[in-house]
């Protein structure tokens, strides 16, 4: 081979890599979700007040492959672990909405990130999966914003869960009237 094919070679081949970048097959990432770096929040809306509360994050991981968009893990939150500021008012939703006993968790399974997560900055996407509540699953489509950076990504969600329609009680009473849908915040940190 001449001085000048060695040289000319490589740097086709270099070449050929950077225009076909897109192409080159990205592998699948498995990441890590933080508990003690994610927020699980509620709110209520009622005629008199809105009602917020959390609840905690058990564990999450999440695989997802950049290239296909295909989504595989869990987000499990320990439906027990439920406050909204009002021992009575959990009470009830414990014993009577959640029936947190008999479901202690509720689940989030992936199945699909729709949108492309840029390796730095901020990306929208819509993470597609199924939601399992009280017992029963139901598919979700949940508008999420990403922000990467070395590795790591800061997620945010925000979506309503239409409990009393999925076949939870509603805990209106004759002089309290609450909203038939619960809007559910998650911030949490992924490695």
């Amino acid at each position: 081979m001449t001085k000048l094919m060695r040289v000319f070679v490589p740097l086709c081949v270099s070449a050929a890599l950077l225009v076909a970048g897109e192409s080159i097959p990205v592998q699948p990432r498995s990441l890590v979700i933080d508990p003690a770096q994610t927020k699980v929040e509620f709110t209520l809306g009622s005629l008199l007040h809105t009602v917020h509360g959390n609840f905690q994050l058990k564990r999450g991981t999440l695989s997802f492959d950049p290239q296909s968009g295909k989504a595989y893990g869990e987000l499990v939150v320990d439906a027990t672990s439920g406050e909204s500021g009002s021992p009575a008012r959990d009470k009830r939703m414990h014993a009577s909405i959640l029936e947190s006993a008999k479901y202690p968790e509720i689940a989030f399974r992936p199945d699909r990130v729709d949108g492309k997560v840029a390796p730095e900055g901020k990306s929208q996407v819509q993470l597609h999966g199924v939601f399992a509540i009280h017992g029963v699953e139901h598919e979700i489509l949940l508008p999420a914003t990403v922000d990467a950076a070395a590795g790591q990504y800061n997620v945010a969600a925000t979506f309503e869960v239409p409990y009393v329609k999925w076949g939870m009680k509603n805990p209106s009473t004759l002089m309290l009237r609450v909203s038939d849908k619960v809007e559910i915040t998650i911030h949490t940190v992924i490695r």
